[in-house]
């Protein structure tokens, strides 16, 4: 009797543990089911900067040139920019043509067409991430990562061609 107890117990368990949110919204989101009201078909988001705010992201992380993306169901995605171009937040940032990684909820992995300026070196960002109740973002170059003001990206940046009149903030 204690026996089948305990199971009925370690079930009821186990089963509250895997029906919380937080384990099942990424992959909701990475399906981006139609029966769930919450979230909207990527065929029909036509502007990428609307669908980072499903996977917890704010829309500013990519500039306005933005000519097509796509976002395949494992979350890689490709982001192509109608030309590179130069962007200043709290330092200046450079946007390839193409963009690649691949998105969850909440975070950017295994990225490539952005590099941000350190002192007098490019440094290419390989991964950005964000917490539900935090107010900064991220950023990280390998193993080292910077946290900037998740507010520096709330508006979509414009784009610059030229990344030398961007370097002083009251140039913008």
């Amino acid at each position: 009797m204690a026996s089948t107890l305990t199971q009925i117990s370690l079930f009821f368990l186990l089963s509250t543990l895997f029906s919380q949110p937080h384990f099942s919204s990424s992959l909701r989101l990475l399906r981006l089911n139609s029966d769930d009201p919450r979230f909207t078909p990527t065929q029909s988001i036509s502007d990428v900067h609307d669908l980072l705010p499903k996977f917890g992201l704010p829309k500013g992380l990519l500039p306005n040139n933005v000519k097509s993306y796509s976002l395949s169901e494992d979350g890689s995605f490709k982001v192509e920019l109608q030309s590179p171009c130069y962007v200043y937040f709290d330092r200046l940032v450079y946007y390839d043509r193409k963009i690649t990684g691949k998105l969850s909820y909440g975070s950017v992995s295994d990225v490539t067409g952005i590099q941000a300026k350190k002192l007098f070196f490019w440094v290419s960002v390989t991964k950005i991430h964000t917490d539900k109740g935090s107010d900064s973002i991220s950023f990280y170059v390998g193993a080292l990562s910077e946290d900037l003001p998740a507010s520096k990206f709330e508006e979509i940046p414009g784009c610059r061609s030229n990344g030398c009149k961007l370097t002083n903030p009251q140039s913008i």
